[in-house]
């Protein structure tokens, strides 16, 4: 991202701690980055809920991105943390400019990672194409792994609260409320979004007392089934402590220093990854999920908002077709091509009997590989994006669900690309001509991808103005979805129904550790 030359009169704004300047990114729009949100989460405030941004006198320079969340992920275009890097609760700001004293609807962006990776610099989530259509975005970086979600026990009046991450995010959407108007958002109109364990954070938000009043919708792309009860949070602790070399106690946690917590939860994952015998967690170990605490996260989302917990947000949800095979290009997953293995997954997740099978009848000719990756991917994502959605209308809520079935063929026949989970993202974005998307997406954009990323940015911009995306939301009769594709005319939904009829009797949310 460059920065031309501006004045001062149009790219500096005050905040709540004291002014920021941006700069003009792109046509109208504004860039504001690196904003503090809360302190800095470490010495004597680690392990503790967010605290106030300090103020700062003078205009304070936001044209860089704010340093990420202790992690050990180097991803493509983003910043890589690096020990001392502290100031890490920042957001960034996209609106479009001069100002001319309306109040734009705001989308705010918390961005995905297994609760361990990832940040708001990622290309993938420049918020200019948004505010181009008339969004004022606003994309977060929050505590990630154990710093995070790690269950820290209680020590005598001490309390460290979990879920340290929805904490922050929460932390942000204050800072939006109390500053967003300054930017020219509307703070009674404000679209909270995520993906994956990002949209999981989202679905937690509607369920969370602290969040309420702070967001008038949501939206989750692939939302990640699993929450975690205090006994898995605390067991997982113990292995990650052993791993770092120190007690699991507060003082001997606080005693390891963030790099050497990382370090230690990917020995964990390593060692998880290794034992095929190792139950639930072998196949793509995940350490770290929102914790069922009881007050932070009072309930698991799906429950909560079963019960009408979120009836005054409006929900658009949405997944891919073909969500594990990301998983398991970049190597994250285990591989699974034997039937053996296959039953023996099917086990150490407690899958209905008869799932599996079913699964092998509406795919006779696929390999076991590909049996595996699309019952994984549904019990990850897509099953509970759709019990999500149906839950929410249910309740009384309204909400739209959708998918995205956008492929690629490869050369000269060879297999292309895949639905696969994140490939949504820059089309929602409308960064899909960024060379960071072409993993993702396969290569340059065609003209019908330019066209497929016009609909999805308008979806998005509609329905975080007025709660339209463009298609009619779920009822108690149907759950039919909008379908994301580069085709021209109606796309079949060849053998779904099925599918979710395998699942009718599998529980959800997903606990196993």
């Amino acid at each position: 991202m460059n920065t031309p030359t501006d004045t001062p009169s149009n790219t500096t704004f005050t905040t709540t701690s004291g002014p920021v300047r941006g700069f003009r990114c792109a046509g109208d729009v504004v860039a504001i980055l690196g904003i503090p949100y809360a302190a800095p989460p470490f010495g004597a405030h680690r392990f503790r809920e967010p605290l106030p941004a300090r103020k700062w006198s003078g205009v304070r320079d936001c044209t860089e991105f704010g340093p990420v969340a202790p992690q050990s992920a180097e991803l493509p275009g983003a910043p890589v943390w690096a020990p001392g890097d502290e100031d890490v609760l920042t957001v960034n700001v996209w609106t479009p400019a001069p100002h001319d004293g309306a109040r734009r609807p705001v989308l705010v962006w918390i961005h995905g990672g297994a609760y361990t990776f990832g940040s708001s610099a990622q290309p993938d989530f420049d918020g200019t194409a948004l505010a181009g259509a008339g969004l004022v975005v606003v994309t977060l970086n929050y505590r990630l792994g154990f710093e995070g979600f790690g269950h820290v026990p209680a020590a005598g009046d001490s309390a460290y609260p979990d879920n340290r991450g929805l904490l922050d995010q929460v932390a942000a959407l204050r800072w939006v409320r109390e500053n967003i108007a300054a930017f020219g958002g509307d703070p009674g109109n404000v679209t909270v979004a995520g993906q994956s364990s990002g949209a999981a954070s989202v679905a937690c938000l509607m369920v969370m007392e602290r969040a309420r009043g702070l967001f008038r919708r949501a939206i989750v792309h692939s939302p990640a089934s699993p929450c975690y009860t205090l006994d898995i949070a605390a067991a997982t602790t113990r292995e990650v402590a052993a791993a770092a070399g120190c007690p699991a106690t507060p003082e001997g946690l606080a005693a390891a220093s963030p790099e050497a917590l990382v370090a230690a939860s990917d020995r964990v994952v390593d060692r998880y990854r290794g034992a095929p015998a190792s139950g639930s967690r072998h196949y793509d170990p995940s350490l770290y999920a929102p914790v069922l605490d009881g007050d932070v996260l009072p309930t698991d989302p799906l429950t909560g908002i079963a019960g009408g917990a979120a009836t005054e947000v409006d929900l658009l949800v949405c997944h891919t077709t073909e969500e594990y095979w990301l998983l398991d290009a970049v190597g994250s997953s285990a591989k699974v091509t034997t039937e053996a293995r296959l039953q023996l997954f099917a086990r150490d997740f407690g899958l209905p009997d008869g799932l599996v099978a079913g699964y092998r009848d509406t795919m006779p000719h696929a390999p076991v590989l590909d049996v595996y990756l699309a019952v994984f991917g549904d019990l990850l994502f897509t099953e509970y994006a759709h019990r999500l959605a149906e839950a929410h209308a249910g309740a009384g809520g309204r909400a739209h669900l959708s998918r995205y079935d956008r492929r690629r063929a490869g050369a000269d026949g060879a297999r292309g690309v895949r639905a696969w989970h994140c490939a949504d993202i820059p089309f929602a974005f409308g960064n899909h001509a960024d060379a960071s998307a072409a993993f993702l997406i396969g290569g340059a954009p065609s003209p019908a991808d330019h066209d497929l990323a016009r609909r999805m940015v308008g979806a998005w911009a509609g329905f975080a103005t007025h709660g339209d995306p463009g298609w009619p939301p779920v009822d108690g009769a149907t759950t039919r979805a909008r379908t994301w594709t580069t085709e021209t005319g109606p796309s079949e939904d060849a053998g779904h129904d099925a599918i979710r009829a395998l699942w009718a009797e599998a529980r959800f949310p997903l606990l196993r550790p």
